[in-house]
């Protein structure tokens, strides 16, 4: 793939020739739109490979073997999601059975998140660390599985609070831990690519997960004494807990400690890495003790905007933890009501990866990123000005694939920040985490009260779209100055060949 590249509920690398800190030099470059696989016919290729074509067919041949494994990502992402958004599909039984009031419903939603943005940071930067992907996943995976599956034993607010707040906790290794693994396999132009694939297993989850959800509430309640929604935390958690471990023998761990790697594929991942940004991406970069990495993350003002306009993201993508509420509106039953989630999700699905593979053929974020958000725009608006049942339905369409935006952001982010790896995975963590603030704060704009129009919960929505559509106008400014600033170095040293420069 290339190197480029949550959620709300979400990816992310390179850098300039010098690698300086500063603001005015480069982290990342924008590549011409190219193949898949990209010739270096102009670069002086080490002969330790053979001829240009046999580096060629090598590289081939990996990229298609690392793809096959790390295509268990998606899976993982899966059940990830599924696991988080169960609650949302079990509304109706489990306010009942477990008397909630008021807003504790909202708070279920949002405490998984004040979990999630706990650990981001130190999982990442202990993942960098040990540096065994494919045993720290798996093993988180377990942990969240199991909790998932207890939450189907609570009787009230505060052991459901519990179990939601561990199992964010837990999960909140998996998405900024995939995306840093994801970084030190693929090169800029291949990042983005599959970040989306990655991210649409996001978009499939709702969709799976709403017609597992059918299949259970419909078929299982009062099986073996417990209610169907009890049933339901059971059975996915003991799906994560099976593909667990099957993921141990699959996922790769980092291109210098893989044990599958041939020699020659291990110096090729190498090399990969270093050609892409002019340096290695292993110790070459790494200046300072263990904590290095997360001090330089931190008094980098873009993580910050960044971190604020993936919040804003998370406000605007705030109604998809109320999906199953929301089609719920168009006066079906409860099965249908559940049946109805996935066609929406599919079609963004479908929408986000053709958005964002065009992107990244491009090279260009900022009006991708706009396309999705006023399309979603339209889709808010149609919300709020109508209760008639198509119009409604198709509006819900056209705000999920709102998801796009915050693909292409994770895309943007990945070509923001420099080496060294571990500032890094401490950026991917730290901005998915502190965006994760618009997922605790966007529950609390759906109360039951506003319903069943929620005018004022999608014009909420819509607001943040627009904040998030100025905010990255602001950056791509920013972006565009300092591409000029490179270009004139370049022009003063003489260079003629053009060098790294920020996508916008």
């Amino acid at each position: 793939m290339k190197n480029t590249g949550t959620l709300g509920h979400t990816d992310l690398t390179s850098t300039s020739t010098s690698f300086s800190m500063s603001i005015g030099h480069s982290d990342a470059a924008s590549i011409p739109p190219s193949k898949e696989h990209v010739d270096y016919e102009e670069l002086d290729i080490d002969v330790e490979f053979g001829d240009l074509e046999l580096r060629n067919k090598l590289e081939r041949r990996f990229l298609r073997k690392l793809d096959l494994r790390m295509s268990m990502l998606v899976l993982i992402y899966i059940l990830n999601y599924i696991d988080r958004i169960n609650v949302s599909t079990v509304r109706s039984g489990l306010t009942t059975d477990l008397h909630l009031e008021g807003q504790q419903y909202a708070t279920l939603l949002s405490i998984l998140l004040v979990g999630y943005i706990i650990m981001q940071i130190p999982s990442n930067m202990f993942l960098n660390y040990i540096g065994k992907p494919s045993l720290y996943l798996p093993a988180c995976m377990v942990i969240w599985g199991v909790i998932s599956a207890l939450t189907g034993i609570t009787t009230n607010f505060t052991g459901a609070l519990l179990t939601r707040f561990f199992l964010g906790f837990v999960e909140a290794a998996f998405f900024p831990g995939a995306v840093f693994l994801i970084s030190k396999w693929y090169k800029r132009t291949e990042i983005g690519l599959r970040l989306a694939i990655l991210y649409c297993g996001n978009l499939i989850s709702n969709a799976f997960g709403a017609l597992i959800a059918a299949g259970i509430l419909a078929n299982m309640n009062n099986d073996l004494g417990q209610a169907a929604w009890r049933w339901l935390f059971y059975i996915e958690g003991a799906m994560t807990v099976s593909v667990a471990i099957i993921t141990v023998f699959v996922l790769p761990d980092f291109p210098t400690n893989t044990k599958w790697l041939s020699d020659d594929e291990r110096r090729l991942a190498l090399k990969r890495m270093e050609e892409d940004a002019g340096v290695g991406d292993q110790t070459e970069t790494e200046d300072g003790g263990r904590g290095h990495g997360f001090y330089l993350a931190v008094t980098d003002w873009k993580v910050w905007w960044f971190s604020l306009l993936g919040a804003s993201q998370a406000v605007a993508l705030s109604f998809t933890v109320y999906f199953p509420t929301l089609t719920a509106t168009l006066g079906y039953n409860p099965t249908v009501t559940l049946l109805l989630v996935a066609p929406p999700f599919v079609f963004a699905a479908i929408v986000a990866f053709t958005l964002t593979r065009h992107s990244d053929r491009t090279q260009e974020r900022f009006y991708h990123m706009c396309a999705s958000n006023i399309v979603g725009i339209i889709g808010f608006i149609i919300s709020m000005c109508t209760m008639n049942t198509a119009a409604r339905y198709l509006s819900l369409f056209l705000v999920v694939q709102t998801y796009a935006g915050i693909m292409l952001l994770l895309a943007w982010i990945s070509t923001s920040f420099p080496r060294p790896p571990s500032k890094r995975a401490v950026c991917f963590s730290f901005i998915n985490a502190l965006q994760q603030l618009g997922g605790i704060a966007g529950p609390y704009a759906w109360p039951s009260n506003w319903g069943p129009t929620y005018r004022y919960s999608y014009g909420i929505c819509l607001a943040a779209s627009c904040a998030t559509m100025i905010m990255s106008w602001v950056f791509r400014q920013h972006l565009k100055k300092l591409n000029k600033k490179l270009e004139e170095e370049e022009q003063e040293k003489g260079v003629k060949e053009k060098g790294f420069r920020y996508i916008l």
